[in-house]
C-alpha cells in the first residue's frame, strides 16, 4: 500500500507545471517587437507618380505628404493644406531628424509642389524628396 500512495504523490508533482516564467517571456516578446516596429504613417490617398531613372530608396521612417492631382495635400488621410504643412513637418521632426518625402501625382501643378516643398523645409526639414516610380 505505501508504494501506490508514493506513486500517486509524484504524479501529482508532475502533473503541476509552473507556466508563469512562459507568460512571463511572452510578455517580454511581446514588449521587444512592439519597441522595435518601425510605424510608417501613409498619407492615405493615391496618386500617379512619374517615372524616374535616377530613383533610389530613402529611408523607411520618414514623412509622408500627397499631392493629389486636384492640388490637395494630405497627410494621414486628412487635407491639412498648404499651411498645414508646415504644422506637420514642426511637429514630427521635434524628436527625430526624417526625411519629408511628397508623393506627388502627375496631374498636379508645378507651383504647389514648389510651395510644398517650401513648407517643408521652413518647417525644419533638412532633406525633402519626390516620390517617383522606377521604370
Amino acid at each position: 500500500m505505501s508504494k501506490r500512495g508514493t506513486l500517486q504523490s509524484d504524479d501529482r508533482d508532475i502533473s503541476e507545471i509552473n507556466i508563469s516564467p512562459l507568460i512571463d517571456m511572452v510578455f517580454i516578446l511581446l514588449i521587444f517587437f512592439i519597441v522595435t516596429t518601425v510605424f510608417v504613417e501613409e498619407p492615405g490617398v493615391d496618386v500617379e507618380r512619374e517615372r524616374a531613372v535616377s530613383a533610389f530608396d530613402l529611408e523607411r521612417n520618414s514623412i509622408l505628404i500627397a499631392v493629389t492631382a486636384a492640388d490637395n495635400i494630405v497627410y494621414g488621410g486628412d487635407n491639412i493644406g498648404i499651411g498645414g504643412i508646415r504644422a506637420v513637418v514642426t511637429r514630427l521632426l521635434e524628436g527625430d531628424d526624417m526625411p519629408v518625402i511628397l508623393q506627388v501625382d502627375r496631374g498636379s501643378s508645378a507651383g504647389v509642389v514648389v510651395r510644398a516643398i517650401d513648407e517643408a523645409k521652413l518647417g525644419g526639414a533638412k532633406r525633402v524628396s519626390i516620390s517617383t516610380e522606377t521604370p
